[in-house]
């Protein structure tokens, strides 16, 4: 039986560091967003809700093989 590798729970952190993150960088640009045009305002915050989910490739790569690199 393997130890298990201190990778996983450090990376759920990160991956949590990353949410909350993103999360209060966008609202803090709620109050210049909400000026925009509806259809601007809806493109930014799909673009915005989908954006954070690139980082975690590399991520969880790296919390399987220890590498973040393929």
């Amino acid at each position: 039986m393997t130890e298990p590798s201190w990778r996983k729970p450090a990376g759920i952190f990160a991956i949590l560091l990353l949410i909350i993150g993103w999360a209060v960088l966008i609202a803090s640009l709620a109050g210049s967003v909400g000026r925009w045009p509806v259809l601007l305002q809806g493109a930014f915050y799909l673009f915005a809700g989908l954006a954070w989910i690139l980082p975690l490739k590399p991520l969880l790569r790296w919390m399987e093989t220890g590498r973040f690199r393929a």
